[in-house]
């Protein structure tokens, strides 16, 4: 399974989706330790992804000239910016309508990933690719953020996801299966925040008080590589003859 614009569409719509499905969750999270902010903050980011890709004027719109359907109907494949200019695209929109640090430091993060992704013209990202390319998205929130394993921030859930993706391709298996290890290593480390102290973040300053909450942060993105799994389990469903 390549990594095609379609699929990095798919991938920001269900993440969009879990984010309406889980604001209200993210913000009581981030009510205990943070500005109780962080759900309705990516709410108004993703609600703006979703109308730049809707937009007549995106590429990747089924109303736009450019997109492979046509405004009306089956056309001939025209090119497209590629999953890569979709993905830098998320993030410059996150950038720009999400306040708080999780706008740019999700901004930075898709921003760097659409950067690692093979431009159009050459051969699509298969696994291992999507892998480079989720590791310079964490490259980018540790470079902005300072944060290391351990400082209760969305590296603790970015970290273990990536790792069990790394080891899940590194042990021959496709997309669909490494999204899937992916996703679980970002829920385990979602949940391993709870005993941490913070030391980034607004949560940082109280100190031993932030023990024993979750990081809304490292929630989020277990959101993130869930709607992965879920996208790339349902591409595999929808065409079970493509290599994984």
């Amino acid at each position: 399974m390549d990594v095609d614009t379609r699929l990095a569409e798919d991938w920001v719509r269900a993440i969009a989706a879990a984010v309406e499905r889980e604001h209200e969750r993210l913000t009581e999270l981030d009510s205990a330790i943070g500005d109780g902010d962080h759900g309705s903050n990516l709410r108004r980011g993703f609600t703006a992804v979703l109308a730049v890709l809707d937009s007549p004027d995106s590429p990747d719109s089924p109303d736009s000239p450019d997109s492979p359907s046509g405004p009306s109907g089956p056309a001939a494949p025209a090119p497209d910016g590629g999953p890569g200019a979709l993905l830098t695209r998320t993030g410059s929109t996150l950038i720009s309508k999400v306040g708080g640090a999780s706008g740019p430091l999700y901004g930075k993060a898709f921003r760097a990933i659409g950067a690692a992704l093979p431009p159009p013209g050459q051969p699509p990202a298969d696994a291992a690719g999507l892998g480079e390319a989720l590791a310079a998205g964490l490259r980018a929130v540790r470079d902005l953020g300072r944060a290391a394993p351990g400082d209760k921030t969305l590296v603790d859930a970015w970290t273990p996801a990536l790792d069990a993706y790394r080891e899940a391709v590194a042990a021959g298996a496709g997309l669909p299966e490494a999204a899937a290890a992916a996703a679980g290593g970002a829920e385990r480390g979602a949940l391993d925040t709870v005993p941490l102290e913070a030391r980034k973040g607004r949560a940082s300053y109280l100190g031993p008080r932030s023990v024993g909450h979750q990081d809304p942060g490292a929630r989020s993105t277990a959101l993130l590589f869930h709607a992965l799994a879920e996208t790339t389990a349902a591409r595999a469903a929808e065409h079970p003859g493509e290599p994984a």
